[in-house]
């Protein structure tokens, strides 16, 4: 049978034929299905320090070429698979970033006081994250 499981903090594929794009797209799945699973588990962990969030939000995935995620107009949250690949912090920070977007739907000063009051340090996963892009973007 064709896997793909992480074994000893690597990436082990297993395949009977070695075909490129067939690894390739089994990677993708494997990493859209562990995406979905630790962005849910990370939103569920934040969501009781954003008091303003009062409904559950919905999550998507979708591969974008230069956005970790995004907070559309009805309160939907889109993350970037890839950012599976990021540290914990800062997959909370994009997470936390979004979600004071459902309260502050700009860029302007107040949307920055709520995410330093929800994580005060945001500025270091924010760099940490930024360093890392673009090994993390790479198939």
């Amino acid at each position: 049978p064709e896997t793909v499981r992480m074994l000893r903090g690597r990436l082990e594929v297993s395949v009977q034929d070695r075909n490129a794009l067939r690894i390739q797209k089994l990677l993708e799945l494997w990493y859209f299905t562990r995406a979905q699973e630790v962005f849910r588990n990370r939103l569920s962990a934040l969501l009781p320090t954003t008091l303003w969030v009062s409904t559950p939000t919905a999550l998507k995935l979708q591969v974008m070429q230069t956005q970790w995620g995004n907070c559309s107009p009805g309160g939907t949250i889109t993350l970037n698979p890839h950012l599976v690949k990021a540290p914990r912090d800062c997959i909370d920070y994009v997470i936390l970033h979004e979600l004071c977007h459902l309260k502050e739907h700009n860029h302007g000063p107040a949307f920055w006081t709520l995410l330093e009051r929800v994580m005060p340090n945001w500025e270091r996963h924010k760099a940490r994250l930024d360093g890392m892009a673009e090994m993390m973007l790479q198939k």
